[in-house]
């Protein structure tokens, strides 16, 4: 059966939502589809909080200079500027929409984290601020009479003709069928893949379907080598990696070795403050020289209110896994994060695909370059899921959505009981491969041999008949790997121990990757520039929804 609406937007984070209400406030009907429930996303899990230049000591030149710093030379100059600009504006209509940022007598609170030079960190309720921006947007798209959600509805693959993309399958929550729905236009704001890494801060959504499923369609995907390990998550065996929030070391905390020894000033002069790619690489090294699996976050020099009231969502975590964060130093190791690659867009989330939109973390923009500046995630799903909301709008005025038999939105939103199929032994078992494989070899420390050697397993798994979902996942996993393979240096998060040093000479550009062939080169990231072959396509800028 096929069904029809205006606009799809996959994903219900901080960006689908942010798209979704852009695309209904210019009269649009719009389905949401989610894989799990509507507020389950990366971004509800999202802790360290949001980054923009609002406070009195800061500038917005400060925070684009940060970020720049931290990206290791690949950032897309206009796609960061973008960013850092048009944030304090969407950051005040979140405020106005009802987000709940912490304050101390009226005034917001504002926090630093590694490698930002002024405090420029908001957060919501400590530790929670994710979840805090989330519950508003969705009050907020509950007010638009456009907007329909349909939850536990796993989206398999993207529909193509005549070069466009027209809509997506997707297995249909109420009735577990297949279904055909189309669209002018399709937003991806799925999230990333840090699932398919054995140990990962990420929730079990974050399987990167959205990055295969273009992929598949015939989009190009830009910098997928670049994947960033968060320091510092909780290692106990059993529990998972739950994350340790960057703010923590922001406060004040220290890591310490086996030994109880302070350790990071051997590693870098900024210690604990420096970035993450850094930071992780060095609990690696000291887990080595000390022959043991884990190092220790002390926070035990601050007082136990403070603690409970900076990050309450951690110290009631750690509580029920015997450790008082005020007591205790907490057992932590790096763990898979953040994915600074994805599909490739344009300043206003168009990828190579036209009718196909991307936006937050299964995009690239080239706004984090090679290396995450931490609490920009937020920020940047923010930014561009408005901007991929109104450039779809604009962009397809004329476009019908033809080929569907209703024009009404899907389906009423399922109830959160309802869910897809549960993957089979033989998809967990190719899970499982892939995963351990992916954490060994292509994981914080890279070589030839550990790469090529996975990416010949993974031709084996390729052989075996697969669920769609299953060789979403392996497909993802495999763009990871030949770009890793293919960028023969080491720069922000991508580290190669047989190419330790950076070579801008010959690597200074973006890995893309498509069906179309092997990973080349771009020496931008946003195609939109007129050195491009795709720029005579694009439309002119939308004007800004002030």
């Amino acid at each position: 059966m096929t069904l029809g609406t205006d606009y799809i937007v996959i994903g219900s984070g901080i960006a689908g939502l942010r798209a979704a209400i852009e695309l209904s406030q210019a009269g649009a009907r719009v389905t949401v589809l989610t894989k799990d429930r509507t507020d389950e996303s990366n971004t509800e899990y999202a802790q360290g909080g949001i980054a923009v230049a609002l406070s009195e000591e800061d500038e917005v030149a400060l925070h684009e200079e940060d970020t720049l710093n931290a990206g290791a030379g690949l950032c897309d100059e206009r796609a960061v500027h973008v960013m850092v600009e048009d944030g304090p504006r969407y950051i005040q209509e979140l405020m106005a929409w009802g987000t709940e940022f912490d304050r101390e007598g009226g005034r917001l609170v504002f926090t630093r984290e590694a490698a930002h030079s002024r405090r420029r960190i908001l957060h919501a309720h400590g530790d929670s601020t994710g979840r805090e921006i989330v519950r508003a947007l969705i009050a907020r798209a509950s007010t638009e009479r456009g907007i329909a959600f349909v939850s536990h509805a796993a989206t398999e693959s993207l529909i193509v003709s005549d070069g466009r993309c027209r809509g997506v399958r997707y297995l249909d929550p109420l009735v577990r069928a297949p279904r055909e729905l189309r669209a002018r236009a399709v937003i991806l704001a799925s999230g990333g893949a840090g699932q398919i890494f054995l140990h990962t801060t990420n929730p079990q959504v974050a399987t990167g379907d959205g990055m295969a499923m273009a992929y598949d369609a015939g989009a190009e995907l830009a910098d997928m080598e670049f994947v960033q390990f968060h320091p510092t998550a909780l290692n106990i065996e059993g529990a998972p990696r739950f994350l340790l929030t960057e703010a923590m070391r922001g406060e004040g905390g220290i890591l310490r070795n086996e030994l109880g020894k302070r350790f990071m000033s051997r590693y870098h002069e900024r210690a604990e403050l420096a970035p993450r790619d850094i930071v992780s690489r060095a609990i690696v090294a000291e887990m080595q020289r000390t022959a043991t699996r884990t190092v220790y976050l002390d926070m035990t020099a601050f007082e136990r209110e403070f603690l409970i009231h900076r990050f309450p969502k951690i110290y009631e975590t750690c509580l029920r896994y015997g450790l008082d964060i005020s007591r205790d130093l907490l057992p932590v190791s790096p763990a898979a994060h953040y994915c600074m690659g994805g599909v490739r867009t344009d300043l206003h989330g168009r990828s190579t695909l036209p009718g196909l939109y991307a936006a937050g973390e299964v995009s690239c923009t080239g706004v984090h370059g090679a290396n995450r500046l931490a609490s920009n995630s937020l920020l940047e799903g923010l930014v561009f899921g408005a901007r991929a909301g109104l450039a779809a709008a604009s962009d397809c005025l004329a476009e019908s959505a033809s080929g569907f038999e209703s024009a009404e939105p899907a389906s009423e939103p399922a109830t959160e009981q309802v869910g897809a199929e549960k993957p089979t032994e033989v998809a967990f078992a190719v899970r499982k491969r892939v995963r351990r494989l992916m954490w060994e070899r292509v994981g914080i420390l890279r070589t030839r041999e550990g790469l090529e050697r996975a990416l010949r397993e993974f031709e084996q798994i390729a052989r075996s008949p697969l669920s769609r979902a299953s060789r979403n996942f392996l497909n993802v996993a495999t763009m990871i790997t030949r770009s890793a393979l293919w960028r023969e240096e080491s720069r922000g998060a991508h580290f190669r121990m047989d190419f330790p040093k950076t070579d801008d000479q010959h690597w200074h550009v973006h890995s893309v990757i498509s069906q179309r062939g092997d990973v080349s080169s771009s020496p931008h990231m946003d195609f939109s520039l007129t050195d491009s072959p795709f720029s005579e396509r694009l439309a002119p800028e939308p004007a800004s929804n002030s």
